[in-house]
């Protein structure tokens, strides 16, 4: 059997964390915060700013035909 805690959260994060629970039909916070927890993990380099000296994209004047 898994061993419980308590932990504080402000009121906006719990209301936060309720909304992810309907959202992602979770059955527990705890199943909510396991499940973020694995899309950061899994989240590919290119997501988490590999360039970051690349400039941002700005359009040619000259890039559209009117």
């Amino acid at each position: 059997m898994s061993s419980r805690t308590t932990i504080q959260l402000d009121r906006e994060a719990k209301l936060v964390l309720e909304r992810l629970k309907d959202e992602m039909g979770a059955k527990s916070y705890s199943e909510v915060v396991k499940k973020l927890g694995a899309e950061v993990k899994s989240l590919k380099e290119s997501e988490l700013g590999s360039l970051p000296k690349l400039k941002s994209f700005e359009r040619e004047k000259h890039d559209r035909v009117d």
